[in-house]
């Protein structure tokens, strides 16, 4: 198909975008921008919530692993499900007892001002990371199936989707995204949808056969048993739990569309729906998954892992209608994650970092103007991230994402966990060494114990690589930390606050 076809429904679908932009930021302002004016609807918020969760990674990533670990990935949505049950039933009341507008404002309560600057520093870092590499996912395939045949370079591409990103963003903010959010959602769902029954049908297969053909290739075996494998199913599901506390619930791009809600029962109710559909669009992810690596078996195709789903997609073996459907729903799946990191982003730093909102002296105006600067900021921060993924181009980003989660997020877990599980006082002025000093220790750990990833991804020297295998096998003796590593980060860094803090007589303590 043309490229030049494929890239006008691009374009069309972006119009759409900015004028539904353009109706919803009307009349707003700060509060608009920061938490929607506290009046989302929740149903709107829970629907459009699933294309944040899922993003590029799982439309693109999610199906590609089922040809290495057949359906283990739903072992970490079972645990995704339990994170979302703590986030409903611990995390919001606490979040709307304290009316908070940055969820990091509980750290300030609970801890002091060194606690707060760093769980929002460490949100930053996070969600910057994260957002970016599920945008390089997305924009790199665009490149590579669209652009590049039109001559267009990778830069330029990232520059101009990151600037119509902003023209939508711009004003509205939450209170635009929360409507942008369920129109990109309703795309990438339908995209997946039609996919799904599209493969089924040219392989003249139904469900219950596309399962029984999965099981007998081994590509449908969910829980994996042994222990000391990375994708042992203890690990996996706790793994996955805990993810979703940090990466949804300890999360200002998430947290702030569901306290955009008007009151806690509604918030609850739109984490509760959204928590059960994911368990059924996960598995039909993976389910879509099995039928590309069916279907490319059946055609000669012998692409693995992310390149999978796009290649088949986009390759002319299917119609001409599926290349459209595929490509809106990529870009479905980007912007939900790529637009409301950047809208999050721009409130914590305004907010934790600037103060700008507790800030009096200020206008409305100079404080709209030093918004729309950090935005703007953002924008090119996020620019350059892509550019570096580019470089280093891993061939599995879900990989990478879940991995950058581990080191950056533990802190924050650590830190809420202590506010909420201790009453001790905290010598606030140390929070930051010792949520420095956490992640560190641990990379080093995970060096040791799984050598073969860094080996991997930075092309480490053969001498250094049997180094590090020798070591590890020694210390650790085949036994292989997966994604529980966020659990490690955590409670190391709980161990670290429990050393510079005391017992608080007073008890003048927020109470959870």
């Amino acid at each position: 198909m043309s490229p030049f076809i494929l890239f006008s429904f691009v374009i069309g679908y972006f119009l759409l975008l900015l004028l539904v932009a353009y109706i919803t930021s009307r009349n707003s302002n700060n509060d608009s921008f920061f938490i929607g004016n506290r009046s989302s609807n929740w149903m709107l918020v829970a629907f459009g919530m699933i294309g944040t969760s899922l993003s590029g990674v799982t439309f693109v990533s999610v199906p590609g692993t089922v040809g290495s670990v057949g359906f283990q990935y739903f072992q970490v949505v079972i645990g995704y499900f339990l994170g979302y049950l703590v986030i409903a039933f611990v995390l919001l009341p606490i979040y709307y007892r304290l009316n908070l507008t940055s969820i990091y404002l509980y750290l300030q309560k609970r801890f002091g001002p060194v606690s707060y600057k760093t769980g929002a520093i460490f949100f930053i870092v996070s969600r910057a990371l994260g957002a970016t590499a599920r945008m390089y996912l997305v924009v790199n395939i665009l490149q590579i199936f669209i652009l590049n045949r039109m001559g267009v370079p990778f830069w330029l591409t990232a520059s101009v989707i990151l600037l119509l990103i902003l023209l939508y963003t711009f004003e509205g903010g939450v209170k635009t995204i929360v409507y942008t959010d369920t129109l990109q959602t309703t795309f990438m769902l339908l995209g997946l949808v039609v996919c799904v029954i599209t493969l089924m049908n040219k392989m003249d297969l139904s469900f219950g056969a596309v399962l029984n053909t999965l099981q007998e290739n081994k590509l449908a075996k969910i829980f994996n048993t042994d222990i000391n494998a990375p994708g042992f199913f203890v690990k996996q599901i706790l793994g996955g739990m805990f993810i979703t506390i940090a990466m949804t619930g300890l999360d200002q791009e998430m947290m702030q569309k569901n306290i955009s809600v008007r009151t806690l029962r509604d918030s609850q109710k739109n984490i509760l729906t959204l928590s059960t559909i994911l368990l059924f669009v996960n598995f039909l992810f993976l389910f879509m998954g099995g039928l590309l690596y069916l279907y490319a078996a059946q055609t000669g195709v012998t692409v693995k892992g992310d390149d999978l789903f796009p290649t088949i997609a986009l390759g002319g073996t299917l119609t001409v209608a599926i290349s459209v459907i595929f490509i809106i729903g990529l870009i479905s799946a980007l912007f939900p994650s790529a637009d409301g990191a950047l809208t999050a982003l721009t409130s914590s730093f305004c907010i934790d970092i600037l103060g700008l909102k507790k800030n009096e002296l200020l206008s409305e105006q100079k404080k709209r103007t030093t918004r729309l600067t950090v935005h703007l900021s953002f924008a090119v921060l996020f620019f350059l991230l892509v550019m570096l993924f580019k470089w280093i181009d891993d061939k599995s980003i879900i990989d990478v994402i879940l991995k950058v989660a581990g080191y950056t997020y533990g802190p924050l877990l650590g830190l809420f966990a202590f506010g909420i599980l201790t009453h001790r006082k905290l010598n606030d002025r140390y929070a930051l060494i010792i949520c420095l000093l956490s992640p560190c220790i641990i990379f080093f750990i995970d060096l040791l114990n799984n050598p073969e990833w860094f080996v991997k991804r930075f092309n480490l020297s053969a001498d250094t690589a049997q180094s590090l295998l020798s070591v590890s096998e020694k210390l650790f003796g085949g036994f292989k930390i997966s994604i529980e590593i966020l659990i490690f980060n955590g409670l190391l860094t709980f161990l670290g606050l429990f050393i510079i803090s005391k017992k608080d007589t007073k008890r003048e303590l927020v109470k959870e």
